[in-house]
């Protein structure tokens, strides 16, 4: 009895525990980037050092203002010419470029969904033969890396419980299958680890179930 109770227990609190693990190593991070500039605010104005929750709380403010200003200067056109500007420098930085790029044009195919990047789901046999998973479509030209093997396709596999740390194979279009899936249902599937499966509705439609 006492072991049913503990395991129900564990399994009630545990999607609580891990969201807020993760909002810890996020609110961290962000007060690990503030906190050397603002000590040294502090020792140049001869101030006491500041409490842990003081620095916090300085370094959540800081991330939401300058979310809010980045928001609002693309919001017009000034703003947008200096975010044009810094995109152009960060572009002509070596080593950086590469990154930088990269990480833009990901960014951009996952929002707009440019040339149906992210948005087709597919089902393939990956990573060995017998095992399947959900994947995105991420590009339909491989011929830069495989010039003799027309109809390979660029599929981004989502890993669990962090999807942006997936893996890229190119695979013949034969072998994949379209799924009647939006990315969201996709996504939430992988981050569950499988746990939250799409449900097939009278309409032949999928949807999450509900929570429970």
């Amino acid at each position: 009895m006492i072991r049913k109770y503990l395991l129900t227990g564990i399994f009630t609190l545990l999607p609580m525990v891990v969201t807020l693990w993760i909002l810890k190593a996020i609110f961290n991070g962000l007060v690990g980037i503030f906190r050397e500039p603002l000590a040294w605010i502090v020792q140049l104005m001869r101030l006491p050092d500041l409490p842990y929750w003081a620095l916090a709380l300085f370094s959540a403010l800081v991330t939401l203002l300058l979310l809010a200003t980045v928001g609002a200067l693309v919001g017009n056109f000034a703003g947008r010419q200096i975010m044009d500007w810094l995109d152009e420098l960060m572009l002509h930085v070596p080593v950086v470029k590469s990154i930088y790029g990269a990480t833009r044009q990901l960014m951009s195919a996952v929002q707009s969904g440019q040339g149906g990047s992210f948005k087709e789901v597919v089902l393939l046999e990956w990573p060995h033969e017998g095992a399947h998973t959900l994947g995105f479509v991420a590009s339909r030209d491989c011929g830069w890396a495989l010039p003799g093997e027309p109809g390979r396709i660029a599929v981004y596999v989502p890993t669990a419980p962090n999807p942006t740390s997936g893996y890229v194979v190119m695979v013949d279009q034969a072998k994949v299958r379209p799924l009647d899936l939006t990315p969201d249902q996709a996504l939430t599937w992988a981050v569950s680890g499988g746990v939250v499966a799409p449900q097939r509705t009278g309409t032949g439609a999928f949807r999450l179930p509900d929570p429970a």
